[in-house]
């Protein structure tokens, strides 16, 4: 508590040669555009934060900045970044925004991985009157929010809205002779797992599935393996995880070793990581999971080379929020620079009203929601294509049931 927060290339990310302030005269133009952001870089939070939006973030102020910067009105000016670690803590991301409003000053700010974190800073970035895209947070209280803080943008839309899709398809495949109506469910004892598996419950019910398993596990739980082996017992032919990236890799992996495979596996934020698909390489596949991407269409491919060629090591994206994220970048440089001025009102109606070109496809708000979204993806030959829903443009076919696993 009485720490202090880290503070993390504070300071200029700026193109070569760039003049950042005047050096004299009365009024001084706008010379950048200070961007802010708190993210988890450690804690629980930092594998999800560092996988799916640091690297856009950094992408992001990198292309802008090699561009020339922002466009407003008839000049261009660099990005400036200040940015802290939240250490996966409401407590610290809502200190970490103060900070960054009232001592930084910042012009804008980018909002923190994960459900819960949005959440917290949500209030902050509303009195504040600061344009919130959040782009990793799924709850059903998403259109509420969206009208208590009209500032805020929620991409990934709701938990009924996932949880309403992947038992949709389901019941398709309950119809074609894939599957029965057995099902077992674990959540992760966090906002997403919460608000997913209760959406789920009474999704299930409606359409008569069986429940037979219903658990939540804490948030940094090690040991997976005593879940995995109750669930195996049941037999299902449905096993659904509403887990986080660490506790999807343990899922998955003692699942392998205890030869649980159900025909139906399903599991939450971290299968559409490419790290999944490293781990498990040949057992990835007909694994579905949260999410999804249309992985042939032409911007995202682009968009998987240049995330390659700017990360770290050659890392990809995830198949999911990583290319939202990216879109709502998108979305927030187009509506800056029509607006074209610091003005943080007129660019949250901007965001409220505009048509967005993006590399997920056209986007417009409605009731600050998209209308759009991929809730159910499957690794099928080694890309995590969207199944769901079906209506999607470039939805695959799902494989079904899922392949037993091999041996490593």
């Amino acid at each position: 508590m009485g720490s202090s927060v880290t503070r993390f290339a504070a300071g200029l990310l700026a193109v070569t040669g760039a003049a950042l302030f005047a050096v004299d005269g009365p009024a001084l133009a706008q010379s950048s555009v200070k961007i802010g952001y708190a993210l988890s870089r450690t804690g629980p939070n930092a594998g999800g934060a560092a996988v799916t939006t640091l690297p856009n973030y950094e992408m992001w102020v990198k292309e802008v900045n090699a561009a020339g910067g922002l466009k407003l009105g008839d000049k261009r000016v660099p990005i400036e970044v200040v940015q802290y670690d939240d250490r996966s803590s409401a407590e610290e991301a809502a200190r970490s925004l103060e900070r960054l409003i009232t001592q930084d000053k910042v012009d804008f700010i980018l909002p923190p991985w994960g459900t819960g974190l949005n959440l917290a800073v949500g209030p902050i970035l509303n009195k504040a009157g600061y344009p919130h895209l959040a782009s990793t947070a799924v709850t059903d209280r998403a259109p509420e929010l969206a009208k208590r803080w009209p500032n805020s943008f929620w991409l990934l839309g709701t938990s009924a809205g996932a949880a309403n899709t992947l038992v949709d398809l389901l019941v398709k495949l309950r119809g074609e002779g894939k599957i029965g109506d057995t099902v077992a469910m674990v959540s992760v004892a966090d906002g997403f797992g919460i608000d997913l598996s209760g959406a789920a419950r009474p999704a299930l019910a409606k359409a008569n599935f069986k429940l037979a398993y219903d658990k939540t596990y804490p948030v940094g739980t090690q040991d997976l393996s005593p879940i995995v082996n109750e669930v195996k017992a049941l037999n299902p032919d449905v096993f659904i995880a509403f887990s986080y990236p660490p506790d999807t890799l343990g899922i998955t992996e003692q699942a392998r070793i205890a030869s649980f495979n159900p025909k139906i596996f399903y599991t939450g934020v971290g299968t559409a990581f490419p790290l999944f698909k490293q781990k498990f390489g040949a057992n990835a596949q007909g694994v579905m999971g949260i999410g999804g991407w249309s992985g042939d269409s032409a911007p995202i491919k682009d968009y998987l080379a240049r995330h390659k060629a700017a990360a770290a090591n050659g890392a990809e994206p995830d198949r999911w929020a990583s290319a939202v994220t990216y879109a709502s970048l998108q979305m927030l440089q187009q509506a800056i620079e029509r607006v074209g001025k610091i003005d943080r009102e007129a660019v949250i109606k901007d965001l409220q009203t505009g048509t967005f070109d993006t590399i997920i496809g056209k986007v417009k708000f409605e009731n600050n929601l998209p209308t759009k979204y991929w809730w159910v993806g499957q690794w099928q030959d080694g890309e995590f294509y969207g199944v769901g829903p079906a209506t999607n443009e470039g939805a695959r076919t799902p494989v079904v049931p899922k392949p037993a696993w091999k041996a490593p």
